[in-house]
């Protein structure tokens, strides 16, 4: 069983997030594993969050929490923004088992919950209190087996190894229409997968990503004639030109993304900066005819390097929703890109 639902620049309360998460994990009753790359959530929202997690130690739930660890690295780091600054002091307050992920160039950006081995809770949105209430998100709960296998075995992989490493380097199987995957251990393949998927549409294709650099993804765009359209962030889009004029090895990408561009709207967020909001298009879509591919991967090569998690989707039914809330982005959003 899968449910999924969106979340939109101002158009719902943190609170309403932090309901449903905390009626999910009051369900557990074994374990919690969370693998998450932003934790922030202030005041009584995150009061909220706190007490369904130690309400579900009082009854004996095994409860452990993998997080982006940013302490800088020497050398340059090949991305903007930096990674957020989990506060880990408020973390240990929680009494809870904590595993710090290196993650200062390839990030631990996951943000998924595993309960009880059985059931999982994913998607784009961080647990911040603007990924709640100022940002484009999609997340999902599935009740799945195999899923859920595949994503306690990842957490496992984190958990064990304690660095992001070849994580997620297996296939899984499809579990009632639903396919997960994980970069970096699948992440060439994942945008390879995308890149087909797109390039085998015949009637539509929609993307909501902040980003758009995967190599196979522009070309895929580039080539096919089908209906296509997107939402990107345009304040980030333009980060990505600037890098790559700085980068020659880039150069041949340049072309392709200005093509694909002609395509897509795009939100014009606050630039990054430590105290400002975070009002970003985060959200993580594509919908390619009747399949949709949703989770933490942005639609970028270094997002195949990164620890990410994608839902790959055979619902025709939510492929009709999420295009048409995508449309609706597009309409909110009508800049070009």
């Amino acid at each position: 069983m899968l449910d999924a639902w969106t979340l939109q620049d101002g158009a719902q309360p943190a609170e309403a997030t932090a309901e449903r998460l905390v009626a999910w994990l009051g369900e557990a009753r074994r374990s919690l594993d969370l693998a998450l790359y932003d934790v922030r959530l202030p005041g009584p929202v995150g009061d909220a969050v706190a007490d369904a997690l130690r309400a579900a130690m009082a009854r004996g739930v095994a409860v452990r929490l993998a997080f982006n660890d940013d302490r800088p690295e020497p050398g340059p780091r090949p991305f903007e923004p930096p990674p957020p600054r989990t506060e880990k002091p408020r973390l240990e307050a929680l009494g809870l088992e904590l595993r710090e992920i290196p993650g200062w160039r390839d990030l631990m950006h996951h943000k998924f919950v595993v309960r009880d081995g059985e059931t999982v809770w994913t998607g784009s949105a961080n647990w911040t209190l603007d990924s709640w209430t100022r940002q484009e998100n999609v997340l999902a709960t599935i009740a799945a087996p195999q899923v859920a296998a595949a994503y306690a075995r990842v957490f496992d992989q984190l958990w064990g190894k304690g660095r992001i490493g070849v994580s997620g380097n297996f296939d899984s199987a499809p579990d009632g229409g639903v396919r997960p995957w994980f970069c970096p251990g699948r992440g060439r393949e994942l945008s390879h997968r995308v890149a087909k998927r797109v390039g085998a549409a015949r009637r539509r294709v929609r993307i909501a990503s902040p980003l758009l650099t995967s190599g196979p993804i522009l070309a895929a765009i580039d080539e096919t004639d089908v209906d296509l359209a997107g939402v990107c962030d345009l304040t980030q889009v333009g980060q990505v030109f600037r890098q790559w004029e700085a980068d020659g090895r880039a150069h041949w990408k340049v072309p392709l993304l200005h093509q694909a561009l002609t395509r897509f709207t795009g939100k014009r967020s606050t630039p990054w900066s430590h105290g400002t909001v975070h009002d970003f298009m985060h959200a993580k879509v594509t919908v390619a005819d009747d399949v949709v591919f949703l989770g933490s991967f942005n639609l970028s090569r270094s997002g195949e390097m990164n620890a990410e998690n994608v839902l790959e989707i055979a619902d025709a039914a939510l492929a009709e929703r999420l295009a048409a809330w995508i449309d609706g982005l597009r309409t909110h959003y009508p800049e070009q890109a």
